[in-house]
Order: structure tokens, then C-alpha cells, then sequence
């Protein structure tokens, strides 16, 4: 088997170039983000997209009517009106979702499959705790963190997709992955998808693993976020580095008038929902 550095060299390359290559469903969430990027798409424009997608329009749907948006209780069917009330943010979080969870298709080795579904667990709970920290703790822009929290795992999404071309890859120790090689293959790929500098800024942050308490930037609310997580990315384990989670003591963090606990507490229900969204 390849050395992990060469095996990075490789893939950092490929994805740099553009070379990358996505699913049905993936490639009709791309063309979503593309129209959410076009200031002249309209909402009529952006519905009929979303329509042509059936995944992504259950997602849009389902999302509108949680408690995350729907305060009155009145559920919504009609894929206009979802698009409508969650709005143009919480829609491009949704496709890149959808862009990200359909890399596990191209991941063809069962136990590689499994990998990647452990991986957007850890995904899908770290973008529910960045939403509601950014708007609860932080104060900073919440469908921001929860896009930073979908994406934060990319590079690891795409090391799985593409395993089969290197046997072995998987097979016991990562090394060389955490920290140098998932920053180098991160960045490639979220290059490639032209992920927004402020969401890219904030990745960085929690790759240099530096927590400030009290968190106050949108890098502090993704690495806490992370920290929180229940699920570990399976990538870390295989790396050495895993871990279970912050305990209840670490949790218990005061910000402001409130503690951390409370917050999460208080807001179980957006976090169930929150990620429900991302793992319908």
C-alpha cells in the first residue's frame, strides 16, 4: 500500500483540479447552491430546482415544519412555501448536506460505507450544537455555524469515497491523518466546493484545537460544538485519537447568566430537530 503522505498528495491533487466526481443527487444539490449563489434566482427559480430533487425537497419540508421553524404548529406540504419560511441560508446548509451525506455512495467496500455513515453521525450532531451555541451562546450567525458544522468533515468524506483505490487504506492505523493530513485534504476539498471563506475561517480554528472559554468567535462555537458531540469521527479513532465526548462537568460552562447545560436543555428539542433535518 501507498505511504498515507503520497495517498494525500494524490488526493489533495485530484481535488484541487476538480476532478471530482458526485452522485445523481449530489449533482442536483450542486446546481441548488450554484442558483442560491446567482443573485438574480428567484424564489420561483430556486422552488422548481428543489421540486426536480425529491431528497432534498423531503428535507426542506421536514425542516419547515419543526419547531425550528414552524412557532405556530401549522404544517406546511407545499415545497414553495418550505423554501419560502426556512429561507435561502437554511436552504444552502440543506444541499450542501446533501452534497456531503452522497459521498457515502461513492463509497463501494461495506465496512467503508459504515465508516462513512458513523462519519455524518458526528456530522449531522456537531452542525445541530454549532446552530444552536451560535444563537444561544455565541452570538454569531446560526445557519453560518451549522453550514461550518456540515462541512467540517468533508475532507474525511472524501478520503472514504475514494479508499477502494487504495486497499488497505482503512484497515488499521490512520497515521498521519489527524490534524496534517485531514487539514490538508480539507482544504482542497472545500476549495473545490467553493465553501465561503467565513465557514473555512471557522474549520480552521477547530483544526488547530483551541478552545476559548468563554467561546465568542464562530471558530470558538464549531470546536465546542465538536467537543460536545456524543459521536466521534471514526477517522480520529482509526488515527489514535479519539474521544467520548465532554463530560457534564466540562459541559456545565457559565456564559453569561446561563450555563451551557441549560442551554442544551433548553434547546433539545431544536438539536433533535436540527439534526433529524440533516439524517432523514
Amino acid at each position: 500500500m501507498e505511504k498515507m503522505r503520497d495517498i494525500l498528495v494524490r488526493l489533495t491533487a485530484e481535488a484541487a483540479s476538480g476532478e471530482m466526481v458526485f452522485p445523481t443527487h449530489a449533482e442536483m444539490a450542486l446546481r441548488v447552491r450554484r442558483a442560491l449563489d446567482d443573485p438574480d434566482s428567484s424564489l420561483d427559480q430556486l422552488t422548481k430546482l428543489v421540486r426536480a430533487e425529491p431528497l432534498l425537497a423531503a428535507r426542506v419540508v421536514a425542516l419547515a415544519n419543526s419547531v425550528v421553524y414552524s412557532r405556530s404548529g401549522r404544517v406546511t406540504t407545499d415545497i414553495r412555501n418550505a423554501v419560502s419560511s426556512v429561507g435561502f441560508k437554511a436552504l444552502s446548509n440543506l444541499a450542501m448536506g446533501l452534497i456531503v451525506r452522497q459521498m457515502q455512495e461513492m463509497s463501494k467496500a461495506p465496512a467503508h460505507r459504515a465508516l462513512a455513515v458513523r462519519l455524518w453521525e458526528h456530522t449531522a450532531q456537531v452542525a445541530s450544537f454549532a446552530y444552536v451555541l451560535a444563537r444561544r451562546a455565541t452570538h454569531q450567525d446560526p445557519d453560518t455555524a451549522y453550514f461550518a458544522g456540515i462541512v467540517h468533515e468533508v475532507g474525511g468524506f472524501y478520503l472514504i469515497s475514494r479508499a477502494a483505490s487504495f486497499p488497505g487504506l482503512l484497515d488499521g492505523a490512520l497515521h498521519g491523518w489527524y490534524r496534517s493530513g485531514e487539514v490538508r485534504l480539507g482544504r482542497a476539498v472545500l476549495a473545490a466546493l467553493s465553501v465561503p471563506q467565513a465557514a473555512v475561517d471557522a474549520i480552521e480554528v477547530m483544526w488547530k484545537g483551541y478552545l476559548a472559554l468563554p467561546p465568542e468567535t464562530l471558530g470558538d462555537t464549531l470546536l465546542l460544538a465538536e467537543q460536545l458531540a456524543s459521536v466521534d469521527s471514526p477517522l480520529n479513532a482509526l488515527a489514535g485519537q479519539g474521544h467520548d465526548g465532554m463530560d457534564r462537568a466540562q459541559i456545565d460552562v457559565a456564559l453569561g447568566d446561563e450555563t451551557l447545560s441549560g442551554i442544551l436543555e433548553e434547546s433539545a428539542g431544536e438539536l433533535a430537530a436540527l439534526t433529524a433535518a440533516l439524517q432523514s
